[in-house]
């Protein structure tokens, strides 16, 4: 390795001890960043902007690990920082990360710190992107990994931070990313990766359609299989585009060509992964295995599939795999059926493109939606999806903006609006919701918009729904 080269990649062989680090955002990620770091012997300062009850207990904490804790302060760049880790919520254009990146100091996030902390044979990355999915591939990629008889774990957004996982003696990593941690990547290199799918999303924060597609196209790294969704036209340039990827294999919901895994009448099959795929396949799975179904859904389960055979996992694995996942809730979660109506959670769609794979997979929805829209569009949803809706229900902040989509695309489709915020709102929307469907119709909680305007999060709007159906379904008995 040359000076260049040295000078470029500082954290080679250089030990932390020393060191100065200033880490943004006292997350999840953020404290997990602290304290490897800590342990390491580097000199952490790690900064926030809020000053509570919580990030005080967080504080006391850190201290006891010997890191720095700076609250009610997240703006100043602690004097003599060697390196910023960045948490990804902060933008880049933030006072912090913007000093830092004046004054010429590194900006990375917890994904590149992880793998900069990696021992010697760690376990390889398969990581997993996209707009829409990625929580339930790296799931089911996990489940079909330890099927095969692997010391596997689904690591990233899902809930254990990377740099945390890393030094642990599993065979292989299934790793969930998001646009905001690739941002910050600079020397990633997965053994397998996938681009579920692009749609617009988080366009506040990287500031073009541009840039977010740039983000997501970092993890096609050089040596790595690229799994690309040969249904998603960006997903499939992105790795046409990747230099020095080792292989690429697409994944379908049509028959597979060789070279990719598809759908052949009711089964999932790989023509890629077999000792002659221009004759061959081999069967992977029922659709019956994927388990909630829905279009999207098989998507997924081929895309995790893609990545497990690439890493050497037999068409078994895959199969036991799929019947092991559970899947998380506020994802195409049936909740009841009442006076022969489903109700189907899905609060975890809060965009166009996962709100439009939630209504593609019923036929006839009265579909609940609003909330924030973060600026994104929404007439091309509501055109595509029109001839599905029996009616709908609107909530929500950005209500009217879905509300005059639907008077344009789809002007026969009775409306409802419900303006209040209130604890009980939600039970209103269901009422009305359940006064619009007939029997076999589908009542779908897809809001399309984030949840912050009336809930502390997806997760509480998913539970207000479900509560407000089973006093419904006690009502109806």
């Amino acid at each position: 390795m040359d000076a260049e080269e040295v000078n470029e990649r500082p954290w080679e062989g250089r030990p932390w001890d020393g060191q100065s680090v200033c880490v943004a955002g006292l997350g999840v990620s953020g404290r997990a960043a602290a304290r490897v770091l800590a342990a390491r012997g580097a000199r952490v300062t790690i900064v926030d902007a809020r000053d509570g009850e919580e990030q005080r207990g967080h504080a006391a904490e850190l201290e006891a690990h010997g890191v720095a804790v700076r609250l009610g302060d997240g703006e100043s760049l602690p004097a003599g920082a060697d390196l910023v880790v960045t948490s990804p919520g902060w933008r880049p254009d933030a006072p912090l990360l913007a000093a830092a990146a004046a004054a010429g100091i590194e900006i990375i996030g917890e994904v590149e710190l992880a793998w900069r902390l990696r021992p010697e044979g760690a376990a390889p990355w398969l990581a997993i992107t996209g707009t829409d999915g990625k929580t339930t591939v790296v799931r089911m990629l996990a489940c079909m990994l330890t099927a095969a008889g692997h010391k596997a774990m689904a690591v990233g957004n899902v809930g254990t931070p990377i740099v945390e996982a890393v030094s642990e003696p599993y065979d292989v990593l299934a790793v969930e990313l998001s646009s905001y941690q690739l941002h910050w990547s600079r020397s990633l290199a997965p053994y397998a990766a996938t681009v579920l799918n692009v749609a617009p999303d988080h366009l506040d924060w990287h500031g073009s359609m541009d840039a977010y597609v740039g983000a997501k196209a970092k993890i096609f790294a050089p040596g790595c299989v690229a799994v690309y969704n040969a249904d998603d036209d960006t997903s499939a340039a992105l790795a046409e585009r990747a230099e020095g990827v080792s292989r690429r294999i697409g994944f379908t919901l049509q028959v597979p060509r060789p070279g990719e895994l598809g759908v052949v009448e009711e089964l999932l099959v790989d023509r890629a992964f077999t000792d002659d795929p221009a004759t061959q396949a081999a069967e992977l799975a029922a659709l019956g295995d994927v388990r909630p179904f829905a279009p999207h859904n098989v998507a997924n389960a081929l895309a995790a599939a893609g990545l497990a055979r690439a890493f050497g996992a037999p068409p078994e694995a895959v199969r036991e795999g799929l019947r092991a996942f559970v899947p998380d809730p506020h994802r195409i979660q049936h909740v009841a059926d009442v006076a022969g109506v489903a109700y189907v959670n899905d609060s975890k769609a809060t965009q166009p493109h996962a709100a439009a794979a939630s209504l593609a997979a019923y036929d006839s929805v009265v579909w609940i939606a609003g909330g924030l829209l973060k600026g994104l569009d929404v007439d091309d949803l509501v055109r595509s999806c029109a001839g599905r809706l029996r009616g709908a229900v609107l909530m929500g902040r950005d209500r009217h903006r879905i509300a005059e989509a639907l008077a344009r695309h789809a002007p026969d489709v009775p409306v409802v609006d419900v303006p209040d915020t209130d604890t009980g709102a939600m039970d209103r929307v269901v009422a009305h919701a359940s006064g619009l469907a007939r029997p076999g119709d589908t009542v779908l909680l897809a809001p399309v918009g984030a949840s912050f305007d009336m809930f502390a999060n997806y997760p509480a709007r998913g539970d207000a729904f479900i509560a407000a159906v089973e006093r419904l379904s006690r009502d109806a008995r």
